[in-house]
């Protein structure tokens, strides 16, 4: 379970709430005793109608000062970030992932940085540049599009010298997409698991789920447990959330429905997201 910690003024659910280092680490710990294996920092918000015209200095700016408290308390650290420079701030100072949302096309040379430190390696499918990847998009096939994106993308960081194990792979729900297209993207994960990564999920209060109920985001958490659980279903083993009790509670039942060979013995013992992300 990743747990989403934003330290931006401005993401659609908790922006500004984190900003403050102080309120962050709380805010962190918070997250790990819900049961996050796992936490996701983001310093610019890849919202719809987010201001990518903040820079990466600005950026590092923000995370610099959360980033070492966060990273000793001991569980593995992603930063949420597109910027080479950034990303390789974050991996000298010991974060484990780098969280690629645009999937290596706003700066290639994050494949080779995670190379260079053997880090962990989440690809998104989502088209066009950062500010263009909420515009929305006409395909022929959704799920075709997002395979054939991620393939390329895992091929490109293979060959940039990523191990592949290092390597997990998101379908960009929200982005790219109008809200059934992210439904239908969500249909086709069997299609994502033939590339033989870990399929890496967000649908945390997302504006699709809105499309299904009507809700407002501070009323979606039902909405996106039910996205969770169908994902899970479909394959998707690593969920990132910022509601991480709730969320673990609603994995957990699911797999304990699921696996004829669960027990709370098991679920204990199950290797952590994170190592299947592969930090």
């Amino acid at each position: 379970m990743v747990g989403i910690l934003n330290l931006t003024p401005d993401s659609f659910y908790d922006g500004g709430r984190f900003n403050d280092p102080g309120r962050a680490l709380e805010r962190a710990r918070a997250l790990i005793e819900e049961g996050a294996d796992a936490l996701d920092l983001g310093a610019q918000s890849t919202r719809p109608g987010g201001n990518p015209a903040v820079g990466a200095a600005e950026e590092w700016d923000r995370l610099r000062g959360v980033l070492p408290g966060v990273i000793a308390l001991g569980i593995p650290v992603s930063v949420d970030t597109y910027r080479a420079d950034v990303a390789r701030r974050a991996l000298d100072m010991g974060a484990a992932m780098v969280n690629d949302v645009s999937g290596l096309r706003a700066e290639p040379e994050i494949a080779r940085i995670a190379a260079e430190t053997d880090a962990g390696l989440v690809l998104m499918h989502a088209e066009g540049a950062p500010d263009r990847m909420h515009a929305p998009v006409d395909y022929e096939d959704v799920a075709g599009a997002v395979q054939s994106f991620l393939e390329r993308a895992m091929r490109a960081a293979i060959a940039a010298g990523v191990r592949e194990e290092r390597i997990a792979l998101d379908p960009g729900i929200g982005f790219s997409k109008r809200a059934p297209q992210s439904l239908e993207a969500l249909r086709g994960l069997p299609r994502l698991t033939s590339l033989g990564r870990p399929l890496y999920i967000g649908v945390s209060r997302k504006s699709f789920l809105a499309h299904v109920t009507g809700s407002p985001v501070e009323e979606r958490l039902a909405a996106g447990l039910g996205a969770t659980v169908a994902a899970l279903s479909l394959g998707a083993t690593i969920f990132r959330t910022h509601d991480v009790r709730e969320t673990v509670d609603a994995i957990r039942t699911a797999e304990a429905i699921l696996n004829p060979a669960w027990s709370p013995a098991s679920r204990a013992n199950a290797p952590r997201v994170a190592e299947k992300a592969g930090a």
